[in-house]
């Protein structure tokens, strides 16, 4: 991934374990996109919370230090996810084991798939999907895009930023 580029950006559990069923988990996909944008790192126009991955539209401003925004992300919410569940969840814990030389647990799947995109119909047609995933049939999070709280959709819907972080799309490009 580069700076200065938007990204639709998926990220999935590891195993597609439902790490991301308790809105606690949840809490830290949104804190810390809070802290990147807060720190004008990333600009964020989209995003949805699924049980086991989450999809972004996001632009990368700037460097984090040496590490790339996305990156940031990634390794925090790890760190967050990891101290959460030796806290409250230890047995669980072990459903994140790997053997591995770098690391004793991990969270995010290494295929995360990052689209860059160019136009507003690709644009348009990502957000879609992002908005629409808690409908789906597999998932039945709510009955209407807006109405899934961890979602942008009611952002689009409302214009209300529950969040702190959120950008429109009329502010792209």
């Amino acid at each position: 991934m580069e700076l200065n580029k938007t990204y639709f950006y998926t990220a999935s559990i590891i195993y597609w374990k439902h790490l991301l069923l308790n809105d606690n988990y949840k809490e830290v996909i949104v804190s810390s996109l809070r802290y990147l944008y807060e720190k004008k790192l990333i600009n964020v126009y989209a995003f949805v919370i699924m049980p086991n991955h989450i999809h972004l539209i996001w632009e990368l401003l700037q460097m984090n230090g040496k590490e790339m925004p996305h990156a940031s992300f990634m390794k925090h919410t790890s760190h967050i996810f990891l101290e959460m569940l030796r806290k409250d969840a230890s047995q669980k814990l072990s459903e994140y084991k790997v053997e591995s030389l770098t690391r004793n647990h991990q969270f995010w799947q290494r295929d995360a798939l990052p689209i860059v995109l160019y136009t507003d119909k690709v644009f348009l047609q990502k957000l879609n999907y992002i908005h629409n995933n808690p409908l789906q049939e597999k998932w039945r999070l709510s009955q209407e895009p807006w109405d899934y709280k961890y979602s942008s959709a009611g952002f689009y819907e409302n214009g209300k930023d529950n969040f702190g972080f959120l950008r429109h799309f009329s502010e792209w490009q």
